[in-house]
C-alpha cells in the first residue's frame, strides 16, 4: 500500500516549514513569496497530497472530480449563482458531468488564489473557468499544472488551457440585421465595457445594421443603471431598436420602458443575448441570441479529459449562435 504523503515530508523536501507549506496549501499566500507558492503548489500537485476533508471525501466518492469555477464579479452584486446565464450554463455542466459518472465541485472566487487554493486542496481532474479573462488564465496556468477549459477567452494560446467560445460577433451581427431588415433606422446597443465579448457583440452589431447604429457603455449596478436611464430617457426613447448584450440587461430595460409608458416592440423593439430562461419572464417575450448551453458542456468536459489524457488540442473552438425572434421585436 503507497504510504500517505505527509505535510511535512513535503516541507522538507522543499527546505521550508510546514507551516509555510499549510499557508500556501490554505491560500494564505501573503505570508510567503510567489516563487515560493508556486514551488509548493506544484509539490502538492506531483506528490498527491490531500488534506484529510479531501481525502476522506475522494475515498467515499469512487468518481472522478471536475472543478467549475465561476468569477464572482462585482456586476452581479452578490448574486452570482442567480445569474440566469450562469445558472443555464452549470445546469448544463452538471447534467453532462453526471452523464459521464464525474462528480462536479463548484466554487466562486473574486480573486486569482482563491482557484488556486481550491484546485490545490482537491485531487481534480481539471477544472472549467467561466467569467475571467486571458490575463487571468494566463496568472493561473503558472501557478497550477493541472489542466483547465475557458469559456470566453478568445486568444487564449497557453499550454493545457482550452477555451470553448461562442460567436458572440456573429450573434450581434443577427440582431443587427434583423433590426435593419425590419426597417429600423437607428438603434442601441447597451453593455458594460467595450472589451472581449461585448466588443465582438457591439461589432457584430454595427456591422449586421449598419450607419445608425450607436453604442451606449452603461453602469453594471442596478441602482446606477436606473439613474442613468432616468438622466438620459429622452434620448433613449428616441431609438425604435435596442439591443443589450445580455438577457439581464434586456430584461431590466424591457421593465424601466414599460415603467415610463413606452410600448414594446410597438416604439421600442429590444433584443437580448444567450437566450437564458429570463426571456419569458417580460411581456411580450424578449427576442435574443442563442447560444447552446448543452453543445458547449459538452465540448468543455470533452476538451478537460483530453487535455488531462495528455492530449495537444488547438487553443480554441468556436460554437455557433442564433437569433431567436419573440413577441418584443417588430
Amino acid at each position: 500500500m503507497e504510504e500517505k504523503v505527509r505535510l511535512s515530508d513535503i516541507a522538507s523536501e522543499l527546505g521550508l516549514s510546514t507551516a509555510t507549506v499549510s499557508y500556501v496549501l490554505h491560500g494564505k499566500t501573503g505570508m510567503v513569496s510567489e516563487r515560493t507558492a508556486i514551488r509548493v503548489r506544484q509539490a502538492l500537485e506531483e506528490r498527491g497530497y490531500l488534506p484529510r476533508a479531501a481525502e476522506v471525501l475522494l475515498a467515499e466518492n469512487p468518481a472522478k472530480f471536475v472543478g467549475v469555477v465561476i468569477h464572482d464579479h462585482e456586476k452581479y452584486e452578490a448574486h452570482i449563482l442567480e445569474d440566469a446565464f450562469i445558472a443555464s450554463a452549470l445546469n448544463a455542466l452538471s447534467a453532462e458531468a453526471a452523464g459521464r459518472g464525474l462528480q462536479m465541485m463548484l466554487k466562486t472566487a473574486k480573486r486569482l488564489d482563491e482557484i488556486v487554493s481550491f484546485a490545490t486542496m482537491w485531487n481534480l481532474e481539471g477544472l472549467v473557468l467561466i467569467g475571467f479573462c486571458g490575463a487571468d488564465y494566463k496568472r493561473l496556468r503558472e501557478n497550477m499544472r493541472i489542466p483547465f477549459v475557458v469559456y470566453d477567452a478568445c486568444g487564449v494560446q497557453t499550454e493545457r488551457t482550452f477555451a470553448v467560445n461562442i460567436d458572440d460577433r456573429d450573434g450581434g451581427r443577427q440582431a443587427g440585421a434583423y433590426f435593419r431588415s425590419c426597417g429600423h433606422r437607428r438603434a442601441l446597443c447597451l453593455a458594460d465595457n467595450d472589451v472581449d465579448m461585448d466588443r465582438e457583440r457591439w461589432e457584430g452589431f454595427r456591422q449586421g445594421f449598419g450607419d445608425g447604429a450607436e453604442f451606449w457603455k452603461i453602469p453594471m449596478a442596478k441602482a446606477e443603471r436606473r439613474a442613468f436611464y432616468e438622466e438620459r430617457f429622452s434620448e433613449l426613447a428616441a431609438f425604435t431598436a435596442i439591443f443589450a448584450v445580455s438577457d439581464y440587461y434586456a430584461v431590466g430595460l424591457c421593465h424601466f420602458l414599460s415603467s415610463h409608458g413606452i410600448a414594446i416592440p410597438g416604439e421600442i423593439s429590444v433584443c437580448g443575448f444567450d437566450d437564458t430562461p429570463l426571456c419569458g419572464l417580460v411581456y411580450p417575450a424578449l427576442t435574443s441570441v442563442r447560444q447552446d448551453t448543452a453543445a458547449r458542456a459538452k465540448c468543455a468536459l470533452d476538451a478537460l479529459l483530453r487535455l488531462r489524457s495528455g492530449e495537444t488540442l488547438p487553443p480554441s473552438v468556436t460554437l455557433p449562435t442564433e437569433l431567436i425572434v419573440r413577441g418584443s421585436t417588430r
